[in-house]
């Protein structure tokens, strides 16, 4: 998977229109400025097209496969529309099955419940907690953070030569990471897992806001991603790829919509008969408007053109990463190096500074919105700083158990909603804030730095 070069600044594209675009923040210094969100890998804002698209339903909004009125019978072509629009984005299979969740977590803890007797799951330890955790009722290898692309194939290679080939598998696997933002070989390690007679499920929530994602291209056999970082509101996400496995699971969630037909047995209980569709794992009444977002997003950034907002991204990435380069006491986190392809999320630590208290100066005097802390990757951040301890007790710093290190790191992250502007302002405030220091004095309030008042 590779990234396209940014072309010179004049030639690349406005931002796409974004909500929260002219909101402005108070400055703990005095007066207001327009906020610089940039924690898009948190939750990016809605795109304004998927927000009007909803707003354009909102008074049509009816009961899904409930109903026989007209609201419900629109409401209900609009969901399986979407379903369809998702998998045209993801270029599924024929034959795959497309299962809307409330978000990346919950497809694959859904996933995981599906898991066939024995099987075994192989998974790096350089994953987000939504994909390193939810394997824990099963046999589980968590492979050591590799240092290069070629070694992450490497590793995974070793570790299934070893496993029961008799048995099922899988690799779970991340597109890019939600830490350093580098893209990960999801082509080649779909290979090696194919080759080992393995399956492999692609947490994307990372990738397919920056880049195309093709199950076919990629040949993974799942992909999992969530909505809110898809500029898509309302907490939806979705899984993606081979039905075989769902299909032969008990529904995630048992109640009404995932069971076709339930009757009365003679022994006084209740039989059940599941749906075979993907109905069978979406009971209870449908997050219709979340869906609808999804499919709103898929529309907008396949219309904006993938190669043209990659570029467009690439020129930010650089930008970014030559102020940050410009700052002798900041150290950018990687595992691959510099030279590795990624998409809009970096993460640093400033010598002298506590990430936290960092992060809040960035905030409070300078009107910026980044994330600081372990970013739901422990194990990998971990890793990454492991010799950078940072002084205890100094404001905001994360608790540590007794001998252990206090950890924690800034990131910054953007996409198709970020101005020029913004990231210029956050290089502007980055270099002075570590040649000036803070302007204002912050405390610690519930484990947060904040300012003092």
């Amino acid at each position: 998977m590779s990234v396209s070069t940014a072309a010179p600044a004049q030639s690349v594209c406005a931002p796409l229109p974004v909500l929260g675009r002219d909101v402005t923040v108070p400055l703990v210094t005095g007066g207001e400025v327009t906020y610089a969100a940039l924690d898009y890998a948190a939750s990016a804002p809605a795109l304004q097209r998927v927000w009007d698209d909803v707003a354009a339903y909102a008074p049509y909004y009816g009961s899904v496969h409930r109903g026989a009125g007209y609201l419900s019978q629109l409401s209900t072509d609009l969901f399986e529309n979407a379903r369809r629009t998702v998998a045209e984005f993801l270029d599924c299979r024929p034959d795959d099955q497309l299962v809307f969740t409330r978000s990346t977590t919950d497809s694959l803890n859904l996933l995981a419940r599906a898991l066939p007797a024995g099987c075994q799951v192989f998974v790096f330890e350089t994953e987000h907690h939504a994909s390193l955790l939810p394997w824990q009722d099963a046999r589980v290898t968590y492979l050591d953070a590799p240092r290069t692309p070629r070694q992450a194939v490497e590793t995974l290679e070793r570790a299934l030569a070893d496993r029961d080939p008799h048995g099922p598998a899988l690799v779970c696997v991340t597109g890019a990471s939600n830490v350093t933002g580098e893209l990960w070989p999801v082509r080649e390690l779909a290979a090696a897992a194919h080759a080992h007679g393995a399956r492999i499920v692609l947490d994307a929530a990372q990738l397919a806001p920056h880049h195309p994602v093709s199950v076919r291209d990629l040949d993974v056999d799942w992909v999992a991603f969530s909505g809110h970082k898809l500029y898509a509101p309302f907490g939806s996400g979705v899984l993606a790829g081979r039905a075989d496995w769902l299909q032969a699971a008990e529904p995630y969630l048992a109640g009404g919509g995932a069971s076709r037909r339930v009757t009365r047995r003679e022994d006084g209980g209740v039989a059940v008969e599941w749906h075979e569709s993907a109905a069978r794992h979406e009971a209870g009444s449908p997050n219709v408007i979340g869906a609808y977002s999804i499919a709103a997003a898929c529309k907008a950034l396949t219309e904006a053109g993938f190669d043209t907002l990659v570029a467009r991204e690439q020129y930010l990435i650089e930008k970014v990463r030559a102020g940050l380069a410009e700052v002798p006491e900041v150290r950018v986190l990687s595992l691959f190096g510099d030279d590795a392809p990624r998409v809009g999320v970096i993460s640093f630590v400033v010598e002298g500074w506590n990430s936290s208290h960092f992060a809040a100066a960035l905030s409070a005097e300078y009107g910026i919105g980044v994330r600081d802390g372990l970013f739901c990757a422990h194990p990998l951040v971990r890793t990454l700083l492991g010799t950078d301890p940072q002084t205890q007790g100094e404001c905001g710093a994360p608790e540590a158990a007794p001998g252990e290190k206090s950890l924690n790191a800034i990131r910054v992250s953007f996409g198709a909603g970020t101005p020029d502007e913004h990231v210029e302002r956050f290089a502007n405030a980055v270099r002075e804030l570590v040649a000036d220091g803070a302007k204002w004095a912050y405390r610690t309030e519930e484990g947060r730095c904040v300012p003092a008042v």
